[in-house]
């Protein structure tokens, strides 16, 4: 390959992955090719990407980007895989396919530029997503307030109901 086709094809791949630096690094070589099109076609419906690459290739674009250590993950038949709403889904994502296709080989990743094994991926997908996270925060932050609130409340509504009480009654029958 010269050198002006392969700085096409790093080109290339630098524009599909952007500034990506949350992916996962599979083998799918050992799949027959029905199997590999309906997991790619099942990834994207969901937002997930696959590419498979040259690993000289896409060790060049990942180092221009920052993102080191994957050398022993990039050796033999390699895609890269990306999308998803964040990490731990696109991790959950592919511990199923891993499941429904055991020939489906993932090797590891990279978070955030820092190198995953492929035993991170899989505890990464046990993991809560970013939205249940974002409930988790919000939860907390608004409990101590909301006990604050009903123990302001409950006297001063106490009170309210035992003066409204006491306006509705007739002035004769004051107890």
């Amino acid at each position: 390959m010269s050198k002006i086709v392969k700085e096409m094809i790093v080109d290339t791949i630098r524009q599909r992955l952007g500034s990506v630096r949350d992916l996962v690094i599979v083998d799918s070589s050992r799949l027959d090719a029905l199997s590999v099109n309906k997991l790619r076609l099942k990834l994207r419906s969901k937002g997930i990407f696959v590419l498979g690459v040259k690993n000289s290739l896409a060790r060049k674009v990942l180092e221009g980007m920052g993102v080191r250590g994957l050398e022993t993950l990039l050796q033999g038949p390699s895609a890269l895989v990306w999308g998803g709403s964040d990490m731990v889904a696109l991790a959950r994502e592919l511990m199923s396919a891993a499941k429904d296709h055991a020939k489906l080989e993932i090797r590891g990743g990279t978070l955030d530029g820092a190198p995953l094994t492929s035993k991170d991926v899989e505890s990464l997908s046990k993991g809560p997503g970013r939205e249940e996270l974002l409930s988790q925060i919000v939860g907390r932050i608004l409990g101590p307030g909301a006990q604050l609130a009903a123990a302001i409340l409950g006297p001063g509504g106490d009170l309210a109901g035992r003066i409204e009480s006491k306006a509705k009654e007739p002035e004769g029958e004051a107890a």
